[in-house]
């Protein structure tokens, strides 16, 4: 008789025990997903949607108003959850770990301090399951087109600006510029599975909200396609095939989150007003330390020290990425509307909140264009805008432009008109005036990124182009 050696008769074994007793048993972790509509989304359709390993049993949601108490469609969640999958109150993530027999919680949304993503780790251990954090690897998707990504170590460094000066480079060698942003899903997640804005009438169909017009307009007025929305892969296929053509995609990212897709080009944009906030913010030091450029912007209104502070963290981390340094040229519509009156800053809004900023467009141009002075908002707020001032008391005598939804647009509104001021900026992305009835004069304020270093963003594109044989 011929001897089995002992592994060779523990696989024997085993696929014995399989015929007989049909597939083994997989034994499912219990995943809650910690987010804020955005990466936890995309986490779970790269990693746990068709992953019979996992079994996630909710998401959570912070930052953004009114985007829990919803469920993720069982549409976009796949086979594996024909109930779909709740979304709670991040509040509520204790009892849901225990409620829930949680595993696994796995941390997925941006611009959040270090201590505060520890004090999340803390709770979730304290409760008895793990803490995790998906990188690159396990969710970055290919593209078949060429990637450029730009990228911020904090949200409203300008990163839409360097998105700008991108697109505007590409296009005038003729090359075909598809840009995809980073998600903003606040309504139908069905229908919002994957949107394309090429004319501004599309940002009515998709009934946008401030936050994704201002993110989306600069494209469409520039002739460029955007596509955004929930499921990324989709989103990708119809990027690549785009009906007008699609040369390179520019991934054009949201607050300081690392992309969704693999980069051939990572531009990462490093804001000196915040001085060490690229070394203390998750995931802004993982888009420095992935940049092959860094961009330190807005050096024509930091202090000198503050821009040696974050050139050295640049060097420190990523002594191998090529620095350029930036200014953020403002031009104002109106003037007249600034000089010697007192006026009312209107800001990009995450920006004032969660970005923690204390100025914006609008703030430099009163003081540049001679502004009297700047009008305190906050004894006019009403609604949403009342509650976003106590959430976040340190915005200071700046109006955010908060607009998640409609009865935020309508509070918005409201407060612009009662506040008493003599006139007001918008430092906003977009023309509030075309969502909403402002009754005092009011001026425009917008950014430019103009480099001020070599090499500079021409050189970089030019590179580009030549290594991808994009030359048309």
């Amino acid at each position: 008789m011929i001897s089995l050696h002992p592994r060779l008769l523990v696989l024997k074994c085993s696929i014995i025990n399989t015929l007989i007793k049909g597939e083994p048993k997989i034994d499912k972790k219990n995943v809650i997903i910690i987010g804020a509509a955005g990466r936890d989304f995309h986490n779970f359709n790269t990693y746990f949607r068709n992953n019979p390993n996992y079994n996630v049993v909710a998401f959570t949601a912070a930052q953004i108003p009114d985007i829990d108490n919803r469920k993720y469609p069982a549409e976009l969640a796949g086979d594996l959850y024909p109930q779909g999958i709740p979304i709670y109150s991040q509040d509520r993530l204790p009892e849901l770990i225990k409620e829930l027999d949680v595993d696994e919680c796995v941390f997925a949304y941006s611009d959040v301090p270090y201590q505060t993503v520890m004090g999340l780790s803390a709770i979730v251990n304290a409760a008895g399951a793990d803490f995790k954090l998906l990188g690159p690897k396990h969710t970055a998707l290919k593209s078949k087109k060429p990637v450029i990504a730009v990228c911020a170590v904090r949200t409203g460094s300008g990163k839409s600006q360097t998105s700008r000066k991108v697109i505007e480079l590409l296009m005038a060698k003729g090359l075909k510029v598809v840009a995809v942003r980073h998600p903003m899903p606040y309504g139908d997640l069905n229908a919002q599975r994957v949107q394309r804005f090429a004319t501004i009438e599309d940002l009515k169909k998709h009934k946008c909200t401030i936050e994704e017009m201002e993110e989306y307009e600069p494209h469409i007025t520039r002739g460029n396609i955007i596509y955004a929305g929930v499921d990324y892969g989709d989103i990708l296929r119809s990027a690549e095939n785009d009906p007008d053509g699609c040369d390179v995609i520019l991934w054009d990212g949201g607050n300081n989150d690392f992309p969704f897709y693999q980069p051939d080009l990572t531009i990462t944009i490093v804001d000196p007003h915040r001085p060490g906030h690229e070394l203390s913010y998750y995931p802004g030091e993982v888009c420095l330390r992935i940049a092959d450029v860094a961009v330190i912007n807005k050096i024509d209104s930091a202090s000198p020290e503050a821009i040696a502070t974050v050139e050295a963290n640049i060097k420190k981390v990523n002594p191998s990425a090529k620095i350029i340094k930036a200014e953020s040229k403002i031009i104002v519509d109106n003037p007249d509307v600034i000089k010697g009156k007192r006026v009312l800053a209107v800001e990009d809004g995450p920006t004032l909140t969660h970005g923690e900023m204390k100025l914006g467009a609008g703030t430099v141009a009163a003081e540049r264009f001679g502004a009297k002075s700047l009008v305190d908002p906050r004894p006019y707020t009403v609604g949403k805008l009342t509650e976003t001032f106590k959430i976040y008391p340190n915005i200071g005598t700046l109006l955010p432009a908060m607009g998640y939804g409609e009865q935020q647009l309508k509070d918005l509104e409201t407060t612009i008109n009662n506040t008493d001021c003599d006139s007001v900026i918008i430092g906003t992305p977009i023309d509030l005036s075309r969502v909403i009835n402002i009754n005092k004069p009011y001026t425009r304020v917008y950014y430019d990124l103009d480099e001020v270093s070599s090499p500079n963003l021409n050189d970089i594109i030019d590179e580009f182009v030549k290594k991808f044989n994009l030359e048309k």
